[in-house]
């Protein structure tokens, strides 16, 4: 009995922000698995703001998106027939097969695991996913906070930043994020224990507010957005500061580069170091972070936020909806 596929293809390359004729949902009829293959159903998928640079003619930082082929990315799925040995039906894999509900692949392909929540399976894919390890791999090995020092992380609320900032509380580190709303803040402050949430839309002049915010000034930065955030930082930085910089999404759906921050020499005048860092050359962190994150989510130590949007056909507005702020948290699609 065959079984069919919905997916959505990339069909044209958006210039600046993308739009739904970016894209297109195709049925397709899946082969039988052949040998070392399985056939596994997803579950949940993941959208996230790298894949915007996977939709440019030359990727920004990971390989481009073919045109008219399925979208990848992070998902979580059942095995529903297997021809691979070490893998039967019913098991619960990770795999980079996201933006369709049904695919055939090699088992080498995807990574079966035991959820330490079978209800949480969505975890896998924010937390204990791509994005919490992100917040470890780059405030642990290139932020290197120390007790009593002040972590500044932008997009606080978001898949990775609302992580950094409990682990940094958890390291006993003074913590400040930014938001673009006042729920997100309030989150931060009553859920994370985060010691000043800034509302960039609302602050006014976002350096004063930092400044504010961290009188002992800034020693670690964890860089989600860029523009205004890095200048800011630059400028309330102590002296040998470090910046993690994981993205920067505020300039994604730039159809032109906008003006970079004015102060960059305050790098060499406080000896700041910035290191920027793809979470993927870091797999050999993948057990010890699994270790200390599953524990601290089970004993209620890590606080987790999500939007979930139900169905493929809402995929690409869930997409959508991390660049402009819409969602809280990370942004899952339940498939």
């Amino acid at each position: 009995m065959s079984t069919k596929a919905r997916q959505i293809h990339l069909v044209s390359r958006p210039a600046g922000m993308p739009t739904h004729e970016h894209f297109e949902t195709v049925e397709v009829e899946l082969p039988a698995p052949g040998d070392g293959q399985v056939l596994v159903k997803n579950h949940y998928m993941s959208v996230d703001p790298y894949m915007r640079g996977r939709m440019r003619a030359q990727g920004v930082y990971a390989e481009p998106y073919a045109l008219k082929q399925p979208m990848y990315g992070g998902a979580v799925g059942e095995v529903l027939e297997s021809n691979a040995a070490g893998l039967q039906a019913g098991d619960i894999v990770l795999n980079g097969a996201a933006w369709q509900d049904n695919f055939v692949a090699d088992a080498s392909t995807v990574s079966k695991f035991t959820p330490f929540d079978p209800e949480r399976l969505s975890l896998y894919l924010g937390t204990l996913g791509m994005p919490g390890m992100t917040a470890y791999v780059g405030l642990f090995k290139f932020g290197e906070p120390k007790e009593g020092e002040t972590v500044f992380v932008s997009a606080a609320s978001g898949a990775v930043g609302a992580n950094v900032c409990q682990i940094a509380k958890r390291l006993g580190c003074r913590v400040v994020g930014s938001v673009g709303s006042d729920a997100k803040a309030q989150w931060l402050l009553d859920e994370c224990g985060v010691d000043a949430v800034i509302n960039y839309k609302t602050c006014g002049d976002l350096t004063e507010a930092l400044a504010a915010a961290a009188p002992n000034g800034v020693d670690v930065y964890f860089e989600n957005v860029g523009g205004e955030h890095l200048q800011a930082a630059l400028n309330v930085m102590n002296p040998f500061g470090r910046i993690a910089a994981c993205g920067m999404i505020a300039s994604y759906n730039n159809a032109e580069p906008a003006p970079g921050p004015n102060n960059l020499m305050l790098i060499v005048g406080k000896k700041v170091r910035i290191n920027g860092f793809i979470v993927f050359d870091h797999n050999d962190m993948r057990e010890q972070f699994l270790s200390d994150m599953e524990a601290w989510v089970a004993e209620g130590k890590i606080k987790t936020k999500e939007t979930v949007v139900e169905g493929l056909d809402n995929a690409v507005d869930a997409f959508l909806a991390l660049f402009s702020g819409d969602n809280f948290g990370k942004m899952i699609v339940k498939l």
